[in-house]
């Protein structure tokens, strides 16, 4: 039996500590930090140990030793003594209210003005901040510590609205700075974000703030290795395998699948999201949890209305610049995609210096793709509709490809908008079979050319080719002349070949197609 106490949703750490919730330990990177300079800043995915990191280095800096017995830290050479700590956190507001993020700043200004005895204080939320700082230090006689976490989701939150987008950034270039011109009053201070803005100059001001985010040392300061997850959940991860019915390695095998796989530097470890583990080993199901707690709008729709080929996000290519550099007036969703956790790095190409770019796992990848189908087809979940997702499912897993190519005709059929192509066509079709949780190849390099997409399930395998008002005739000649089936030639399974055209013509308009058994004589 589990008698492990998960901290699903706790980010504080004398919480955990004092609760004896499981703790991972990454106290060791406190000695680390301090090292590095005054200023640092730390780009991570939304609920990923970055709230809770910050409470460890607030803990830290107001003295409380006691919590941190038996951990890394507490046999370091550190210097203990308490430091005034002002920590700004941007989680729980409201931001897409206009004044929401003068609001919250002014709150949390007033709440240390009263704690430090400050009156008669300064108009401009900047000057408040600047004079906070100078008072802090002077009434406590230690040089502040800084903490902001999620600096960044007051522009993240509200990005469709421009004017309310600019106003945000303008308060919190001023905000932040004032950090630069106080640094004698500061002796540390640490923000945390999904997102580096370098094109919106928010930290212009602060041309001495040091970035992380991709250094090696602090490759694993978020988020958990294996080791570090076997090691201190074996026996949640032996209940999940007896829920399961399985052996202990095929759960962490699940586990793997699902939930690791994120890379945030070239020779880091592969981590696991430790929001989503904490949810499976609670509830003991493997399933969606960190999606779920956010919607991508924006990046699904970056992807969809710039025609962005879904079959192309994995493995996509980029520069290290490009990966750090992030702005709302560009095209290209990657960098945000990467810094957000819906890409990760798979392969680091030295020689060229690029970055090959992957969803890091399942939950990632399904949820995205999910997310992004609706901004292409009204598929719905209404049972009796013929267009529900399962449905298209069992088609797949049935070998009913008819069945499948009829479904898809009637979701074709209603598609909004009329700006469409071919590669709109492909799009829905490759969204739909992976997310029937089959693997889904997009245009395979054979000796001849490339398909489509090509999807294999334990009993059958489907080349597809698709035509845009061309024929049907056309795209199955190009299957059987390109031979793209050829290297099933020796696969057991049966091997089902799909010509498709989608004619918008009136008197046609549709998708026709025809469907071929593949002889291997």
């Amino acid at each position: 039996m589990d008698h492990m106490r998960y901290p699903i949703g706790i980010q504080t750490f004398s919480k955990i500590i004092k609760g004896g919730y499981t703790y991972v330990d990454k106290t060791a990177y406190i000695k680390e930090l301090l090292s590095q300079g005054q200023f640092i800043f730390l780009s991570r995915p939304r609920r990923f140990g970055k709230s809770l990191l910050l409470s460890t280095l607030e803990a830290y800096f107001e003295g409380y030793r006691d919590l941190f017995k038996g951990l890394a830290v507490d046999s370091m050479d550190l210097d203990w003594t308490p430091s005034p700590v002002l920590r700004f956190d941007f989680n729980a507001e409201n931001f897409s209210l206009e004044n929401g993020l003068e609001c919250l700043l002014k709150r949390l200004l007033r709440e240390y003005e009263e704690k430090y005895g400050i009156s008669g204080v300064e108009d401009t939320i900047a000057g408040r901040f600047s004079q906070l700082i100078r008072k802090a230090t002077e009434t406590t006689g230690r040089n502040v510590v800084i903490l902001v976490d999620e600096y960044d989701k007051p522009l993240l939150d509200i990005e469709e609205n421009k004017e309310l987008f600019e106003k945000n950034q303008r308060i919190l270039k001023s905000f932040f700075g004032n950090l630069k011109s106080m640094d004698r009053y500061i002796r540390f201070a640490f923000i945390t974000g999904v997102a580096r803005f370098s094109k919106v100059s928010i930290f212009s001001d602060l041309n001495n703030l040091k970035d992380i985010s991709m250094e090696n040392t602090y490759a694993d300061i978020c988020g958990w290795t294996e080791d570090e997850l076997v090691g201190r959940f074996r026996s949640g991860i032996m209940s999940l395998a007896e829920e399961r019915e399985e052996g202990f390695e095929a759960t962490l095998a699940a586990l793997r699948d699902y939930y690791d796989g994120y890379l945030f530097t070239p020779k880091g470890s592969r981590l696991y999201n430790p929001f989503s583990v904490l949810n499976a080993l609670d509830s003991r199901t493997i399933k969606p949890y960190w999606f779920e707690t956010g919607t991508p709008t924006f990046l699904a729709r970056w992807v969809r209305n710039n025609g962005i080929d879904p079959r192309e996000i994995n493995g996509v290519e980029a520069t290290y610049d490009e990966l750090v550099s992030v702005g709302f007036d560009e095209l290209d969703p990657v960098p945000l995609m990467f810094q957000t956790g819906y890409l990760t790095i798979w392969n680091y190409d030295a020689e060229s210096d690029l970055y090959e770019l992957r969803f890091p796992n399942r939950e990632v990848e399904i949820g995205f793709f999910k997310h992004l189908l609706r901004w292409y087809a009204p598929l719905t979940s209404t049972r009796g509709s013929g267009l529900e997702f399962t449905a298209f499912k069992k088609d797949l897993a049935k070998g009913e490809i008819g069945s499948f190519m009829e479904r898809l005709a009637t979701l074709l059929k209603d598609l909004p908008g009329e700006d469409h192509c071919e590669s709109t066509y492909r799009a829905v079709t490759y969204l739909l079979t992976v997310l029937c949780g089959v693997p889904a190849v997009a245009e395979h390099h054979g000796y001849k050319g490339r398909s489509d997409i090509e999807v294999c399930t334990g009993r059958f395998v489907y080349v597809f080719e698709f035509k845009y008002n061309r024929s049907v005739a056309e795209a199955m000649t190009q299957i059987e002349d390109r031979d793209y089936a050829g290297r099933y030639a020796k696969d057991p399974r049966k091997v089902y070949l799909i010509a498709a055209n989608y004619d918008e013509r009136k008197e046609k308009r549709g998708l026709q197609y025809e469907i071929a058994e593949y002889s291997r004589q």
